[in-house]
């Protein structure tokens, strides 16, 4: 308990000083206006703040930019990234720290910065454009449009000088700005064509009709496609890089769970679990610090990008727990505790928020040398050596570092193959990797199992409190309502599957902490972020929040509501679904937009057509009106839930798999839920031991309902059928229903168990 202390205040006391030396750099001098060499210094986000001292003159998105451009004739420079893009800080490096280059903008051009996770509306339109007119996109983006906004020309990174067969941005903005004077009508009409054509597009598909949701075929193509994606050698689909993916192991456990004895279902089983065993061991789960980077650079799992982000956390965090509620492998138990150890480490608030990210790029030594990738988490063969002397416990002449290098690999050469590293930061250093087992490195070692287990702990603690001494990766400490909801549903889950009552309990104070300051009780509605200020003091975003932050924490606040069954959550959630119905819902053609129509500045009001790095949130959406029809008893919810899906039924009958979690959705409707209402008094023993029942099985077609007899509660007053159910022989009792209509009632947490097991009822 100390040691959590001690590294808390440490903690915050980092935070504090990091955020106050952004703001210092941001202030150092004055461009026309009080603090800082532009705008960006009187800006909360993190990303918008490493960008205050850049000799360019900034403006966040906004009025006053517009109006300027409007006023001074000058097509807009839109640059869009966040705070850990490696390649955002390339660009800033090379481009936006030179005068030169900031000279040229200034002239110009207005330029615009926005940080992509603060306003993903405005991220989404211009990548609309970007890929349609480049064939792909990513970060940072770079945008040259109108004054009215309208986009003529888009790309991603771009270096300084011509090279690597690229115009040099400098080329390119002198270019522009000349035909800016002299062919801006040309300009103008191309962006108009364009948009037009991503308008129409936009606009295409059926109106609101008698069509049914897709059929359970589209399941089956899905399927088969992952199926002949997924590489049998290393995990994961496809080639690399390869990325975690979860929407589409939350898919496959899904499939399993509702075909277990199938061909089918047990191959799903089988790609699901054996692509996280092979992630767990990969280079990108950090195996010191724990945690997962963003993604592998190769097919092995091996050279990451590495960079953490919170959502990753969420999802895998909920992915590990589902594969041990259903296989009780204590791999997936441990991996599970990793994530959630990282994420309660380094990226919590101290208010009961989450951060948003870790930087992939950090200085090798504290005030030498520029930032470079990887530098915080690798290992050079003479590192280990010298943080790993003594000997093992057989053998004098062996130790730590040996048995720690053949497990992890490490090298004397070092372990990254040279195409992994185009700019030579990781030449000679090691990305720890698992390619054997604990079994094999005891038997090399002639040690026991158990004891090479406990030295390679031992080993992870001592290059734990080694990196703990070097400089730290920047924290981007943006807390995001959409993603701390993602990270409500990975401790909910965790703590069912593991049933860990502290996970339980840092759930509740993430959702006690949105609820308190990232929700205008007195509008009803979710604000998208918050951050903490030099001096400490939390500090609320602006902006008002998007469908993601509905779906999300309305699917946390289900999980926690499943986990707990305190059903103040539940009660919230039926409000924050009401809301998105009125904010965000489709009437004529049905599913959900990603903003409101109440920003002029966003030329396309959008919606989502994949699940990605995250769940599309008409697919979380489908899932949580069928939640939520089913818990409360409303029709209309699961008719909104059928209109969701059936919106979105030519990607799902044409490329179901692009949206593997609603094709969970389809699942389900397909499915009628399993409505489980458990009744018992208040914490009694028989009562918590049935609630462990149903939590340790996966159930992904369940609701739960806890009922305590003679209380009054939100769900009482809403299901006529609790009043009729009552405990048999004074002991906790158990109803299995069907559209509220049941079984007959168990008392036995054996014939629970067998009633509810899929597995045991082929």
């Amino acid at each position: 308990v100390m040691l959590l202390v001690l590294l808390r205040a440490r903690f915050t006391s980092s935070l504090q000083n990091r955020r106050a030396e952004l703001f210092k750099m941001a202030t150092a001098t004055s461009s026309g206006v009080t603090h800082g060499r532009n705008r960006l210094a009187k800006e909360k986000s993190p990303y918008l703040l490493q960008h205050a001292s850049n000799p360019v003159d900034w403006y966040p998105w906004g009025q006053e930019a517009f109006s300027k451009a409007q006023s001074e004739d000058k097509p807009i420079f839109l640059s869009v990234g966040y705070s850990t893009c490696h390649w955002c800080h390339v660009m800033e490096r090379e481009s936006f720290e030179s005068e030169e280059i900031g000279r040229l903008l200034n002239e110009s051009f207005v330029s615009i910065k926005v940080d992509r996770e603060e306003r993903p509306d405005v991220d989404r339109v211009y990548m609309t454009f970007v890929q349609a007119t480049q064939g792909g996109g990513g970060w940072p983006m770079s945008v040259f449009m109108t004054p009215d906004l309208k986009p003529f020309l888009a790309g991603t990174y771009f270096p300084p000088a011509d090279r690597y067969g690229r115009p040099g941005f400098s080329t390119l903005l002198h270019t522009i700005a000349h035909q800016w004077k002299t062919n801006r009508h040309r300009l103008a009409e191309q962006s108009a064509k364009i948009l037009d054509a991503i308008s129409k597009a936009l606009e295409g598909g059926d109106l609101l009709g008698s069509e049914r949701v897709p059929g359970a075929g589209c399941v089956q193509r899905a399927y088969e496609t992952f199926n002949s994606q997924f590489d049998d050698e290393y995990g994961g689909f496809g080639d690399a890089p390869k990325f975690p993916q979860p929407a589409i192991l939350n898919f496959l456990l899904h499939l399993f769970a509702r075909y277990p004895s199938s061909p089918m279902g047990e191959r799903a089983l089988e790609m699901s679990s054996f692509t996280l065993k092979a992630m767990a061991n990969g280079g990108m789960h950090d195996h010191v610090c724990q945690g997962f980077h963003r993604y592998s650079t190769d097919t092995y799992w091996h050279v990451p990008h590495f960079e953490k982000m919170l959502y990753d956390q969420a999802q895998l965090a909920a992915a590990y727990s589902t594969a041990y509620q259903i296989t009780r492998d204590s791999v997936f138990a441990e991996v599970t505790r990793d994530i959630l150890l990282y994420v309660s480490r380094d990226l919590s608030d101290e208010d009961g928020g989450f951060y948003s990210a870790e930087d992939a790029d950090s200085q090798p030594t504290e005030g030498v040398g520029h930032k470079k990738e990887g530098a915080f988490c690798v290992w050079t063969q003479q590192e280990v050596n010298s943080l790993l002397p003594d000997a093992t416990p057989t053998n004098p002449s062996q130790i730590w570092a040996d048995v720690f290098s053949y497990h992890y690999g490490v090298k004397a050469e070092g372990n990254v193959d040279p195409h992994q590293d185009p700019h030579g930061e990781l030449k000679g250093q090691n990305v720890l990797i698992v390619r054997g087992s604990l079994k094999d490195t005891a038997h090399h070692f002639s040690l026991s199992v158990e004891e090479t287990r406990e030295l390679l702990a031992k080993c992870r603690g001592v290059l734990f409190a080694q990196r703990q001494k070097r400089p730290k990766p920047h924290r981007d400490d943006k807390i995001l309502t959409a993603w701390n909801g993602l990270m409500i549903t990975g401790f909910a889950k965790a703590s069912q599957a593991l049933g860990d009552d502290a996970y339980l309990k840092r759930a509740v104070r993430t959702a006690s902490f949105i609820k308190g300051h990232l929700y205008n009780a007195e509008k009803g509605v979710l604000i998208r972020n918050g951050y903490r200020d030099t001096d400490g003091t939390l500090g609320v975003g602006g902006v008002e929040g998007f469908a993601d932050d509905y779906a999300y924490l309305i699917r946390g606040l289900l999980d926690l509501y499943e986990t707990g069954y305190d059903q103040q959550w539940l009660e919230w959630s039926v409000s924050l679904q009401d809301k998105q119905n009125e904010l965000f819902w489709d009437e004529r053609k049905g599913g959900y937009f990603n903003s409101t129509s109440s920003d002029p500045s966003i030329l396309l009001r959008m919606k989502e057509d994949q699940d990605g790095a995250e769940p599309n949130p008409n697919s979380v959406a489908a899932q949580n009106l069928w939640r939520l029809s089913a818990l409360v008893d409303k029709q209309e919810y699961k008719v909104m839930s059928e209109k969701v899906m059936t919106a979105f039924r030519g990607q799902l009958s044409d490329h179901p798999v692009a949206l593997p979690e609603m094709l969970c959705a389809v699942i389900n409707h397909y499915q009628s839920p399993k409505q489980i209402i458990l009744v018992g008094e208040r914490d009694s023993d028989d009562l918590n031991t049935m609630i462990k029942c149903v939590q340790h099985l996966y159930i992904p077609n369940k609701v739960t309902v806890v009922h305590h007899p003679g209380e009054r509660s939100y769900l009482s007053e809403r299901l006529g059928v609790l009043s009729s159910m009552k405990t048999q022989e004074q002991r906790a009792t158990a109803y299995v229903c069907h559209n509220y209509i049941c079984t007959q009632p168990i008392s036995d947490v054996g014939q629970l168990t067998q009633v509810l097991d899929a597995r045991k009822n082929v």
